[in-house]
């Protein structure tokens, strides 16, 4: 191309108004857009951190028997709500309640044959006293056959006894001292026996006797067994889960439901590592559900970061130290709790996608938490009433059993 042929082109466009125009135009759009964009990342995006892969959980509580047997009803199914202490399933209680009748039988006959060996120390003591007396008449026995032994010794020389007299008399004496002995061993035995009495009653009730109270735990065992045969829910909440059937035989320990409690819900965000900087514990949350839209917001807070990210605690974990290796960005969850009321209002369910904006504009929080719980994160006084109704049986055997005392 020559000097001449571009010259008229440049000067055209040089020469065109319009053009130039819509080119400084755009030029100023782009420029305002880009320092409208950089405001905004600077006094608002910047002070927040978000991520939709976060997900509803909650306590997912298994119901699952403490002892076996064969499923004789079920009382709730998957999405049934029940309170706190209603029956789900029951299991056939008759072998429970041939156990729990034995029981009873060896503690009212235990609280028996403990109060004899009670009442044997009075026995035995009266044994004492007669066996105290038996000594003492041989005594006096071998006291007046020493004397009459005496006597005849000396009306021996003058011939006023006879050698056969004398003879009877030793003869006296001599049994008289066998019967002193043995009213000695006598007497040493019944002692013996009243001390080893003694020894299983001193300083100590009938009701709290060590055979009464191994009878009595038996007892317990038995009762709690039997009332085990009807499993309660441990909380308010919705069924899940359901997989035991009518008929079936069930071991301890095997998953027959689950409870979700409906008011137990957090939000596990998953944030990638680079977001975690300036995360804090206490930092306000909010959060939208797929199941509501965006309309529907709630209100959060940080309650804590996990100590390992998902891959870490993943069932197969990544083998980093391989050669075969590739850096992916990887996720901690952070433990998001949610607003009561609005939880009331609006349930959730657990395994719903949400969507998580924190708010690190305050970053003085801790990043971790250092120091324990100060209560039980979930508890139920469900079980408590099985124990309190096991005393009460123990205490109504042991006292009728101990009426006559």
């Amino acid at each position: 191309m020559t000097a001449t042929e571009t010259t008229p082109s440049a000067s055209s466009a040089a020469g065109n108004p319009a053009r130039k125009k819509i080119l400084l135009t755009l030029t100023g759009v782009v420029v305002v857009a880009g320092l409208a964009w950089t405001a905004y990342e600077w006094l608002v995006a910047s002070h927040y951190e978000s991520t939709d892969n976060a997900y509803v959980q909650g306590n997912v509580i298994q119901i699952t028997p403490q002892i076996g047997g064969t499923v004789q009803a079920i009382l709730a199914d998957d999405t049934d709500y029940v309170k706190a202490g209603d029956p789900l399933v029951k299991l056939d209680p008759a072998d429970a309640q041939v156990a729990l009748d034995q029981a009873r039988a060896n503690l009212a006959q235990t609280v028996r044959q403990v109060r004899t060996t009670y009442a044997n120390n009075a026995g035995l003591s009266a044994q004492i006293t007669l066996r105290e007396s038996d000594v003492a008449k041989a005594q006096v026995e071998i006291a007046r056959a020493t004397d009459d032994l005496n006597r005849r010794q000396s009306l021996l020389k003058n011939g006023a006894v006879s050698r056969e007299d004398l003879n009877h008399a030793q003869t006296q004496l001599d049994n008289g001292k066998s019967a002193l002995a043995a009213a000695q061993a006598a007497l040493a035995v019944s002692r013996e026996q009243l001390h080893s009495n003694q020894a299983l009653t001193d300083g100590i009730s009938i009701e709290r006797h060590p055979s009464v109270l191994a009878a009595a735990a038996k007892l317990r065992e038995a009762w709690l067994a039997s009332q085990r045969m009807s499993l309660p829910a441990p909380v308010d909440g919705y069924v899940a889960r359901r997989s035991v059937q009518l008929g079936q035989r069930v071991a301890a320990g095997t998953p027959l439901m689950a409870i979700v409690p409906g008011n137990q819900m957090w939000v596990d965000a998953n944030f990638k590592e680079v977001q975690l900087r300036n995360i804090r514990i206490g930092q306000s949350v909010k959060l939208t559900a797929d199941l509501y839209g965006k309309k529907l917001e709630y209100k959060g807070a940080v309650a804590g970061l996990g100590m390992g990210t998902g891959a870490a605690f993943a069932l197969l974990p990544a083998q980093n130290a391989t050669g075969n290796w590739i850096k992916v960005v990887q996720r901690v969850p952070v433990r998001v709790t949610l607003d009561a009321a609005e939880l009331a209002k609006n349930p959730l369910r657990v395994g719903l996608s949400m969507e998580a904006t924190v708010d690190i504009s305050q970053t003085g929080g801790k990043a971790l938490a250092d120091a324990p719980r100060a209560a039980a994160l979930v508890q139920t006084t469900v079980y408590e009433s099985l124990s309190k109704g096991a005393d009460d049986e123990v205490n109504r055997i042991v006292a009728a059993n101990l009426a006559s005392k």
